[in-house]
């Protein structure tokens, strides 16, 4: 096993790493994502806000939207396509509830963190 410390965006990792499977043991905590700068024009919401948010794990544009307001949706659905470094990322639902509003639509440019959608 060897041992890594690897900084992203300023926030160093030590990481441990098994040699010849190429599976990562353990990872550091995940680091609370640093405030995004408010964009220029933020899309309107669809539908009043919900208790639940869905936010961008990373940086990228909104390639799908799969679900719509009023959609009752389970853990694990996916709700919006999110491309970031050339591949297609599912945005799931974190738990049961209704869509209650889409704050994304296709082609929009979201930063890490953003709310892509709310539940109740």
């Amino acid at each position: 096993m060897k041992n890594y410390t690897i900084t992203v965006n300023g926030v160093a990792y030590n990481v441990t790493v098994e040699e010849g499977t190429g599976a990562a043991v353990a990872a550091a905590p995940k680091a609370a994502a640093a405030p995004a700068a408010a964009p220029a024009a933020a899309p309107a919401a669809t539908g009043a806000a919900g208790s639940v948010k869905v936010e961008a794990p990373m940086p990228g544009k909104i390639l799908a939207v799969k679900k719509n307001v009023g959609d009752a949706v389970k853990s694990g659905d996916v709700i919006l396509v999110l491309e970031a470094m050339k591949m297609e990322n599912d945005i799931v639902a974190p738990q049961d509830g209704t869509i209650a509003s889409i704050n994304a639509s296709v082609g929009d440019a979201v930063e890490s963190g953003a709310t892509l959608a709310t539940l109740n």
